[in-house]
């Protein structure tokens, strides 16, 4: 089959489309043929083999254990292990290829890929491989941080950065669960945001929203451009403060342990502070993708897909992202 590999940590340049073997199906794996993959943050970081923590975490020390990068994936089940119950040859599915922690090459970026059957829903079937490609990782991270315990209807969520990814499902998300969504981002995306249902948007270029008169009950962090003091002044007294994070490709956070520290300090600081949230386990991937592919099913989560590439421009791809002005999400086809 073909495939994006790379056999060293570096810039986009390290990767090469090969013919490689179709990989052996596991006890508990779907065998997918590949339609589409997403491009997202975690896949570069893997590229580049920054920061040099994740190297520890499962990536690999020296080269990466597995060459092929991607995560997200949408296509047909080709083929399925022994212990699979939930799906068979034929059916049309997206979802995760990983199990664990998203710092690691997940093989999505290939002919065939093999994923957990628990990380895979059946896609509906009025959503393009595209769309569905473009789901997983930054749905779901929206979705396990937005539970429904956190929002009430007409309750006030900011969301800040609400035209990149992760941020676009924020948005659909917490509209879906019955808030009123404020969305900040650059003016460029605020038609965008607007199209997605936020009630009111901001552009962060004219105005900072940790300084206006407003309050909100939760603020949704994708950027974490403001510090939690800063965010803290304009929440409700029972509001919460989610950070995502987002170390802009290196250029926040350190060469080693990245952003790692500052999520430290705020867990530590959630013993002290009612206004972030204590940790907790997320519901099941299984559970998380059934979520997702009912508000795929009833037109409360809509996709956005910014641009395409073929399998043998990932490169390019990944590039585009870097650059930070993709509005909705990269799919690379295949």
């Amino acid at each position: 089959m073909k495939a994006v590999v790379h056999d060293s940590y570096g810039s986009p340049d390290v990767l090469r489309l090969r013919e490689i073997d179709i990989p052996a199906v596991g006890d508990d794996e779907v065998l997918v043929r590949v339609r589409a993959a997403s491009v997202h943050p975690d896949v570069w970081h893997v590229v580049s083999g920054r920061p040099y923590v994740l190297r520890l975490m499962g990536a690999g020390l020296r080269r990466p254990r597995n060459p092929v990068p991607g995560t997200d994936v949408a296509g047909h089940v080709e083929s399925v292990g022994k212990s699979v119950t939930r799906f068979k040859p034929g059916d049309e599915v997206f979802g995760e290829t990983l199990r664990g922690n998203q710092w690691r090459n997940g093989g999505a970026f290939a002919e065939y890929v093999c994923a957990p059957q628990d990380g895979l829903a059946l896609k509906p079937a009025g959503v393009t491989f595209e769309q569905a490609a473009a789901v997983p990782t930054s749905a779901l991270i929206a979705l396990q941080h937005l539970p429904a315990k956190r929002l009430r209807p007409g309750g006030r969520v900011l969301v800040n950065g609400a035209g990149g990814g992760v941020g676009s499902f924020a948005v659909q998300i917490a509209k879906a669960y019955g808030a009123t969504v404020i969305g900040v981002d650059h003016g460029a995306k605020l038609d965008m945001v607007r199209s997605l249902g936020a009630d009111r948007v901001i552009d962060y270029t004219q105005e900072d929203f940790t300084r206006a008169g407003e309050r909100y009950d939760l603020i949704f962090d994708v950027p974490g451009n403001h510090s939690f003091a800063d965010c803290r002044r304009v929440l409700t007294p029972e509001g919460t403060y989610v950070l995502i994070g987002h170390d802009h490709f290196g250029g926040v956070g350190g060469r080693w342990l990245g952003s790692l520290p500052h999520f430290s300090k705020l867990m530590a600081l959630s013993l002290f502070r009612a206004q972030l949230p204590k940790p907790s386990s997320p519901p099941s991937r299984e559970e998380s993708m059934a979520v997702l592919a009912e508000l795929l099913e009833t037109g409360k989560l809509t996709p956005i897909v910014g641009r395409t590439y073929p399998l043998s421009e990932v490169p390019e791809a990944i590039r585009h992202l870097v650059e930070g002005e993709a509005q909705g999400k990269i799919v690379i086809t295949v």
